[in-house]
């Protein structure tokens, strides 16, 4: 099995700060990154490199920990310590702030565009999950506040079909949510992980979810039958653990190739390939393709280009990007 995770390209995409998150556009054509710089930056492929296009910089007061793109790839929201969510319009190769989201009592640490691009989630250390609803005029309301979590939520993120949500915290739990009778409601709890639980990511039919946490696991959730009037059920069915040496802080399913990949706080980079022959209900991973330094600091995030098959993109506490190229032996 030769599989290889190659590096393209590292460049300083934060200087001087941390580079928290990087979200490819629908496209694949733009990528944004954030970091303790207060920026937003856009990125755009020149040749075979990546340069910045524009800099989002008078949006917020403090840190800013998520970016996210709506479906359609004209908006971008971004999350930030200041405790507000900004929603920015693209125009051309410009970016304009079109409104500003208030409400959470501190750091909105995630933000999340439902697949249909009409819902809007937010979560925050104020361990709320919000709703927003998206009308035609741009308008946005939040529709429901859900407090599952005791704790600090660290990430929220949307099925890639349904209008199911699924958020994570620091209390080591992950949270489902659908909407029952005009208000969202948890409709499970996974309860496995034993220290918190960072990053989320469903696997492309939406019937799987993965979560990463600071115990250095990864797990495996089943949506599976439920027991009559008892709501949705999902059950455990794989840990990955031993291979990372700190903590898993993000993690990211690939959308073309089914390779789960890890970003870890031991500098490392790892991609997992699934044995196609184990059981569905009793999958086998295997440890892929690893960059032990792929960072000289904590790896923050882990992101798969949405149409180049094994494209992959990471940032770190040393406010660097790095584009991989993972290729499969099989």
């Amino acid at each position: 099995m030769n599989d290889t995770l190659a590096l393209l390209q590292k460049f300083n995409a934060h200087p001087d700060s941390r580079c928290w998150y990087v979200a490819w556009n629908p496209k694949g054509t733009l990528l944004a990154s954030c970091g303790g710089d207060r920026t937003i930056r856009i990125w755009g492929r020149e040749g075979d490199s990546w340069e910045c296009k524009t800099v989002l910089q008078d949006g917020h007061q403090r840190t800013v920990r998520k970016v996210a793109w709506s479906p359609c790839g004209n908006y971008l929201a971004s999350a930030s310590f200041d405790a507000t969510t900004c929603i920015w319009k693209k125009k051309n190769d410009d970016f304009e702030c079109l409104t500003v989201l208030e409400g959470h009592e501190n750091e909105v640490k995630c933000v999340a565009w439902a697949p249909s691009g009409n819902l809007l989630a937010t979560c925050s250390r104020d361990k709320s999950v919000w709703i927003w609803e998206v009308d035609e005029e741009n308008e946005y309301e939040c529709v429901s506040v859900v407090n599952s979590h005791t704790q600090d939520v660290k990430h929220v993120v949307w099925h890639p079909t349904q209008e199911l949500l699924a958020s994570c915290s620091y209390d080591n739990n992950v949270c489902v949510y659908k909407e029952e009778d005009d208000d969202w409601e948890c409709r499970a709890t996974l309860e496995g992980h034993t220290s918190t639980v960072w990053g989320l990511t469903f696997d492309p039919s939406g019937q799987r979810l993965a979560s990463c946490s600071d115990d250095c696991t990864v797990k495996i959730w089943k949506e599976c039958q439920p027991e009559e009037g008892t709501g949705a059920a999902w059950k455990c069915v794989c840990t990955l653990s031993g291979f990372h040496g700190r903590t898993v802080y993000d993690i990211a399913w690939c959308p073309l190739m089914g390779a789960l990949a890890t970003a870890c706080g031991d500098d490392g980079v790892r991609v997992f390939k699934e044995d196609e022959t184990a059981d569905p209900d009793q999958p086998a991973f295997s440890l892929s393709a690893h960059v032990p330094k792929a960072h000289t600091q904590d790896v923050n995030c882990i992101a798969w280009h949405p149409k180049e098959a094994g494209l992959l993109v990471s940032c770190s506490d040393n406010g660097e990007i790095a584009v991989w190229n993972y290729q499969s032996g099989v």
